[in-house]
């Protein structure tokens, strides 16, 4: 039967070969997670401070306050790493983590660049697209178009002024005596007549 002696060179062996491995792990790991990317403001090493008497101010998409929108603001007194500027001078380019792409503008006579240095200059973004702006069919709308019309509006009319007929007595009566005098004869009579006949009778 072999017999297997125990060598303490082999352990001790073991032993480096897996210390030397984790740390070589270890350091290969470090060194690519310490790499810089250079950035043009790690190159240039400049900044700006906002140096307004206003609280903070707006920084926009590109440089312009009217065709760029506003992707954030800077306090007064803050700093950003300056990237460039515009072909006139009067917009500068910083880094702006919250901007499309990490970078925006802001207008030059609001800030102080530091240290004096020139900036080189960058070519602004391409415009934003405007909104599409929903429109109405003229056909369709001159379906719904109501023309008044010309119909008069019923006007009162005021009921005509009766006329007041009055009869003329006439000048000359065709009898002086009165209607009623031959009337009340006639009834005097027609009754003296009638007593006559019952005393006759007797």
């Amino acid at each position: 039967m072999t017999q297997y002696k125990f060598h303490p060179h082999y352990l001790t062996l073991t032993i480096l070969l897996i210390v030397f491995g984790i740390f070589f792990t270890s350091f290969s790991t470090d060194v690519l997670a310490q790499q810089p990317t250079e950035t043009p403001a790690a190159v240039s090493g400049l900044f700006i401070t906002v140096i307004t008497t206003e609280p903070q101010i707006n920084v926009r998409m590109g440089p312009s306050s009217t065709v760029y929108p506003v992707v954030g603001v800077l306090l007064t007194g803050s700093t950003a790493p300056a990237l460039g500027r515009s072909q006139g001078g009067d917009w500068i380019q910083i880094e702006f983590p919250s901007a499309p792409g990490g970078k925006g503008w802001v207008y030059s006579p609001l800030v102080q660049v530091s240290p004096p240095g020139n900036l080189q200059v960058v070519e602004p973004p391409p415009t934003p697209i405007p909104p599409a702006t929903s429109t109405i069919d003229p056909t369709l709308a001159a379906q719904f178009v109501v023309q008044p019309t010309t119909t008069r509006l019923p006007t009162f009319t005021p009921a005509p002024t009766l006329v007041r007929i009055e009869f003329e007595q006439s000048a000359n009566p065709q009898s002086g005596i009165p209607w009623a005098s031959i009337i009340i004869a006639l009834a005097v009579l027609g009754v003296i007549g009638f007593l006559l006949s019952l005393i006759i009778r007797r």
